[in-house]
Parts: C-alpha cells; structure tokens; sequence
C-alpha cells in the first residue's frame, strides 16, 4: 500500500483498513507454518504507514493524546 493511497482516504476509511489488516495479520500468521512469512511483512509495514500518517496528522493539527489528557484532568 503506497502513501498516496493513504493520504487519499478518509479517517474513517483508514480506521476500516487498519481493521481489515490486523484480522488479514491474524489469519496469515495461522498460516504462515505452510505458506512463509513474506506476506506477514507487507501487512506489517501497510498497517505502520497507516499509523505512522494518522500520528504526524494529529501532530499538525495540535491534537496530542498527552495533551487531550492533561485538558481533561484540569477540567475535573
């Protein structure tokens, strides 16, 4: 999965993804005894640029989970 492809998609739309691929992960490392671990890989890595986007994206639009936590806390 390239990064355009990414970059092209929704929030939703990459939310559905990562779950498609962490259920194709699971389903692949039951098989992976029979078949090899090259497809393991590739899901791996798809599911890092995934997360790695939506982080870098949250960091420019100022939304950090530390930050959303401390707000939280102060309000209480």
């Amino acid at each position: 999965m390239k990064m355009k492809v990414i970059k092209a998609m929704g929030n939703d739309e990459r939310k559905k993804k990562i779950g498609e691929l962490k259920f194709e992960l699971v389903k692949s490392k039951a098989g992976a005894a029979k078949t090899g671990g090259s497809k393991i890989k590739e899901i791996k890595k798809a599911i890092a640029r995934i997360l790695t986007l939506e982080k870098s994206l949250g960091k420019e639009s100022g939304e950090s989970k530390l930050l959303k936590r401390k707000i939280s806390k102060e309000k209480s």
